[in-house]
């Protein structure tokens, strides 16, 4: 271990990243001390470990309630995790939360696109073709176009392809299962959104559940 990497650079990574005291190390070593590098290195292999843990059974988590100021909208969201520990640990209770918010802002339908039913996928797929056809776009181009406008439809529809409303005006936004990886990997469980209703006053109720 170089001794130009100090405790305090460790302690610091350590808070910010929530990885193990010998990772950490590892990847100053790596980065030369470097802590923008270690972070990102960090974050690599905590990401493609959290891959890993997406089939591990989820039994434990929280149900959040969000009330938007004035009473007029209202969610209720179930987030799964491993273990009652992570549970009711503050970053578990942040992200819940803070998902909460994001369905209540951005009114996701669905929560990943695997749970948009075929026939609404095609639905939208024709209505982009009968459009492109009436712009008169190369029919060569049209199903490019068509897959293009479906994406973005996807980021509105599905709550898992959003972009993170925490994340910075002007900077390029996270998306929400990235967000979500990124506890994974922080928390060493594996973590989902369940389901969530959306209630906006005077209108029929709306949500998702997962597959």
């Amino acid at each position: 271990m170089s001794q130009e990497i100090s405790a305090e650079l460790v302690r610091q990574l350590r808070q910010q990243t929530g990885a193990g005291i010998m990772d950490v190390k590892r990847a100053l070593v790596e980065s030369a001390g470097d802590f923008d590098r270690a972070r990102d290195l960090l974050r690599t292999k905590g990401l493609a470990s959290a891959e890993k843990r997406a089939e591990r059974e989820t039994r434990e988590g929280l149900v959040d309630a969000y009330i938007h100021p004035g009473g007029r909208l209202g969610v209720l969201l179930e987030v799964n995790c491993e273990s009652d520990f992570v549970a009711r640990t503050d970053e578990f209770k942040a992200l819940v939360h803070d998902l909460a918010l994001q369905v209540a802002s951005l009114g996701p339908r669905w929560i990943r696109r695997e749970d948009v039913p075929a026939g609404e996928v095609e639905h939208e797929r024709e209505i982009y073709r009968q459009q492109a056809a009436a712009e008169g776009r190369d029919a060569a181009r049209v199903d490019q176009i068509v897959e293009g406008k479906l994406r973005k439809w996807f980021e509105t529809a599905c709550l898992y392809e959003q972009p993170w409303i925490r994340d910075e005006a002007g900077k390029k936004a996270r998306r929400v299962e990235e967000v979500i990886k990124e506890t994974i990997a922080s928390t060493g469980e594996n973590i989902s959104v369940a389901r969530f209703a959306r209630f906006p006053l005077g209108e029929r109720a709306e949500g998702g559940s997962g597959g």
